[in-house]
């Protein structure tokens, strides 16, 4: 294949000429006269064999195969200007606050090593960590990156990273079963001590899917109702009740036995775990190296 290096030529003045509305305002931004612009757009319109712009004297107007020209050109010159960014910041250590949320059980299984080698190789940045289970606003609340775990994400304005997935199980104590019995099928969670998780739509209902793809959805007795989860884990492993939680949660306490896992015979709900941010344009360098270790640190 023959590589065609006049492809991108007078698309960046196109793109100009449709953002300032004529061939003069788009010559006053760019610094060159008007006649080279026109000369730019009349080049671009013959190597393409399409008219893109309607032209009178006091106007000009995309043509329909001018506007879908005009789509696709924003978008590259979108990439190239990061792909410059990229390379223009490669060289700059990261330096200054860094303002991180997570929630507290992945930030104590996962993030703290990574965290430690960010300090080491970047001595100049100075970390503001938020280790809590709320649903901070990563744009009202300033945060630079917020890592979120969720069955749902809904932050569809942010940029998002996969980290990780994990199980979510419903779990409770063998003192618990002694005293009260085992429920055996979601169900009979009605009968049965619940540990809420305050920060779900809605914490009371606990949804289950059979291996036939059969849903079922249970309305839960609400014993205690909490936005921390190590509180919920805490009281349960106390024999006081049933909670469902993400494995990351509960690594520990499942390795040293102090828990049963009910309904195995179902399926188990994922939980998938990202890293938010605002924008790729112009990302800093504090940002993008933290997204870098993470993604090199944290077992896939």
């Amino acid at each position: 294949m023959t590589l065609n290096t006049k492809l991108f030529d007078g698309v960046v003045v196109f793109n100009q000429v449709v953002e300032s509305g004529g061939f003069s305002a788009a010559a006053n931004v760019s610094g060159h006269s008007t006649s080279y612009i026109s000369k730019e757009i009349n080049k671009l319109e013959a190597r393409l064999g399409v008219r893109l712009l309607n032209r009178t004297t006091r106007s000009i107007s995309l043509t329909p195969e001018g506007k879908e020209f005009n789509i696709q050109c924003q978008q590259l010159i979108l990439d190239a200007q990061q792909a410059q960014g990229i390379l223009n910041q490669s060289h700059i250590l990261p330096k200054g606050i860094l303002k991180i949320s997570c929630p507290i059980g992945f930030g104590s299984a996962y993030l703290k090593p990574v965290l430690a080698e960010y300090l080491n190789r970047y001595p100049d940045v100075t970390l503001d960590l938020d280790f809590s289970d709320r649903h901070v606003d990563v744009i009202q609340d300033g945060y630079d990156l917020v890592i979120r775990a969720t069955t749902n994400l809904t932050d569809s304005s942010l940029i998002c990273k996969k980290l990780k997935t994990f199980k979510a199980y419903t779990v409770t104590s063998f003192d618990y079963i002694k005293r009260f019995g085992k429920p055996t099928k979601p169900e009979e969670l009605t009968n049965h001590q619940c540990m809420c998780y305050a920060n779900h739509k809605i914490p009371t209902r606990w949804s289950y899917k059979s291996l036939t793809g059969e849903t079922i959805s249970v309305d839960v007795p609400q014993t205690i109702l909490s936005n921390n989860a190590e509180m919920q884990l805490a009281m349960v492993i106390a024999g006081n009740g049933i909670c469902r939680l993400p494995e990351f949660y509960m690594q520990k306490e499942l390795a040293e036995n102090k828990l049963e896992i009910l309904f195995q015979e179902y399926e188990s709900q994922l939980v998938e775990v990202y890293a938010l941010y605002p924008s790729r344009k112009h990302l800093s360098p504090k940002v993008r190296c933290l997204i870098d270790l993470l993604m090199e640190i944290i077992p896939q």
